[in-house]
């Protein structure tokens, strides 16, 4: 089951999504976390009439969820501009993830800044060059160019290319949440023992209000800026095929070895 047919089982007029997540979008035991933000965003996006578009979110990876799982959706408070709301996914084990995201009219401002360094962006994959992950795993839905990670490339940075195998007909902003995870943690690139390592929480700010692209092509970029006593803290990046700045994000991650 692709992206765009797990979003159709939302209901708008529903305060309870009951949605089940199928194993060929885990990680592991859990949902992929992209996932799982694409849809507790979903029932943000229903939970009121007429919301702004959104400006930045808060999320949480409490804990697993597989199977049977429940959206829901609260407005905490919404003004003249801006809306918060809380949203959480629950399955049989409690609450496994719990966002923040927050909905915001643009204003003009006479602040019109942004000196993001661009990196050195690869030519976007030909269709005969590209792979996807194996179909028990959540990129068994995504191509991308090369092999996603090796240990020991003493690196903190990894960048590639990444899209949904069916991307057509996504609403951007739920797409770019659900992809813009799809990197493993950039700690990894510097790892020489394997183990497991778990993505904590997930800071993001959207730079546009309508992000778009190309085909389906993001360019992923992530970086890791600090790693000690079981955990790493790491800047996250997603541009389209222009090489246009989409979204930012920052993550702190457990590591286990």
């Amino acid at each position: 089951m692709n992206l765009a047919a797990i979003l159709e089982k939302f209901q708008p007029d529903a305060s309870t999504h009951r949605i089940s997540i199928p194993p060929s979008w885990h990680q592991g035991r859990t949902s992929y976390g992209g996932l799982s933000s694409a849809l507790a965003y979903q029932a943000a996006k229903l939970s009121a009439e007429e919301l702004p578009p959104l400006q930045s979110a808060q999320i949480a990876f409490v804990g697993p969820l597989a199977g049977d799982v429940e959206v829901t959706a609260t407005v905490l408070r919404r003004g003249k501009n801006t809306a918060f709301v809380k949203s959480e996914i629950s399955s049989a084990d409690g609450i496994g993830l719990s966002c923040t995201f927050i909905f915001m009219n643009r204003r003009t401002s006479h602040l019109d800044y942004e000196e993001l360094p661009r990196p050195d962006f690869p030519p976007i994959p030909a269709e005969e060059n590209v792979r996807s992950g194996p179909a028990e795993f959540f990129t068994g839905h995504m191509q991308y160019p090369d092999k996603r990670l090796e240990l020991g490339m003493a690196t903190n940075r990894l960048a590639s290319w990444h899209r949904f195998t069916e991307h057509s007909g996504l609403d951007h902003v739920a797409e770019l949440l659900c992809i813009g995870d799809a990197l493993p943690p950039s700690a990894m690139g510097l790892m020489t023992e394997k183990g497991m390592v778990s993505s904590m929480n997930w800071q993001i700010n959207m730079l546009t209000n309508t992000p778009t692209t190309k085909d389906g092509w993001w360019f992923l970029e992530s970086e890791t800026h600090q790693a000690a006593n079981g955990a790493s803290s790491q800047y996250m990046t997603a541009w389209n095929s222009e090489g246009q700045p989409m979204l930012t994000g920052m993550q702190s991650v457990a590591i286990f070895v």
